[in-house]
């Protein structure tokens, strides 16, 4: 591990975001890492990260003088992207990552797959207009009615739910076949799956809730 933290952390990858959506997550922090050319938008915001991660093929030579040597930890293999890097050597009991949803479909596909590689880390994503985590085992979430809840499975999971306008049990949900995008909540919200595989995209309003939710859930995966 490179980062050893007792509360969450923020992780800043190099896609564009509003300054209000790292404000944000900085709020629910005790710690920043920065993946690679995330450290750019890190020194933008005003703000010093505790560690650099990541192959080094974004970062500028500007950037890295302007940051301290011991931060920086360069990994050069490319098997992994530095989403993973960072994740895999991040002890924290959440992270929460922003600056990975940015232009090229590529990466955030690539994103969504270290999510159920990683189940063990709790992760939460946010955007300018939504956040993304996978699913514990089992959850809730007080949503208001009309909220949107859209479920998109990794690979084969099944599952049980209440609050949800349309169900899912007794469904087998697959990538390839029945999905759940663009569900809603007709209230509190209660989700349990078979399998680190179910990815669940909130509207951005409810980052503080599902920080809070992933931080004290006991349910967790192996």
């Amino acid at each position: 591990m490179i980062v050893h933290k007792s509360g969450p952390i923020v992780l800043i990858g190099g896609a564009a975001m509003p300054k209000p959506v790292l404000e944000r997550a900085l709020t629910l922090s005790v710690g920043i890492v920065a993946a690679d050319g995330g450290a750019g938008a890190v020194l933008a915001h005003g703000r010093m990260p505790d560690a650099v991660i990541g192959d080094f093929d974004s970062i500028t030579d500007a950037q890295r003088a302007a940051l301290p040597a011991a931060v920086l930890h360069p990994i050069p293999e490319q098997d992994s992207t530095d989403f993973e890097k960072c994740l895999s050597r991040i002890d924290a009991p959440l992270v929460i990552g922003a600056g990975f949803s940015g232009a090229r479909v590529d990466h955030q596909l690539a994103v969504c797959n270290v999510l159920v590689r990683f189940p063990a880390r709790r992760c939460v994503l946010l955007s300018e207009d939504d956040v993304m985590f996978l699913a514990p085992p089992t959850f809730a979430l007080d949503l208001p009615e009309g909220c949107r809840v859209s479920l998109f499975p990794m690979g084969a999971v099944e599952g049980r739910s209440e609050g949800l306008n349309w169900p899912i049990g007794g469904l087998t949900l697959t990538p390839d076949g029945q999905i759940g995008t663009s569900n809603f909540a007709t209230g509190p919200v209660q989700i349990s799956v078979t399998a680190p595989k179910l990815l669940v995209i909130l509207p951005a309003a409810h980052l503080e809730q599902v920080a809070g939710m992933l931080m004290e859930n006991p349910a967790r995966w192996p």
